[in-house]
């Protein structure tokens, strides 16, 4: 279940960015470069050796934020509030 929310998720965040004016042909494309870009922003994250282990919360924190971000929030565990 979570991997339909997220690809329906990601791929509202697509259609919103280019304001629905793409063809059916494109979604696949922009699907595929959108998960890359944020799997690519994951790792930059994680391979961040200038944050010492108190900080990893920092590093989690961040990925959550990344969730958020492209529309899939992770539950009440980040609800700080």
């Amino acid at each position: 279940m979570f991997f339909v929310k997220l690809c329906q998720t990601i791929l509202a965040n697509v259609t919103k960015k280019c304001e629905g004016k793409i063809t059916e042909s494109d979604i696949e494309k922009l699907f595929e470069k959108e998960c890359y870009a944020v799997l690519e922003r994951i790792k930059v994250i994680l391979e961040d050796d200038s944050l010492d282990d108190k900080e990893c919360f920092e590093k989690i924190e961040s990925l959550v934020c990344l969730f958020e971000e492209i529309g899939n929030d992770c539950g009440a565990r980040h609800d700080f509030g």
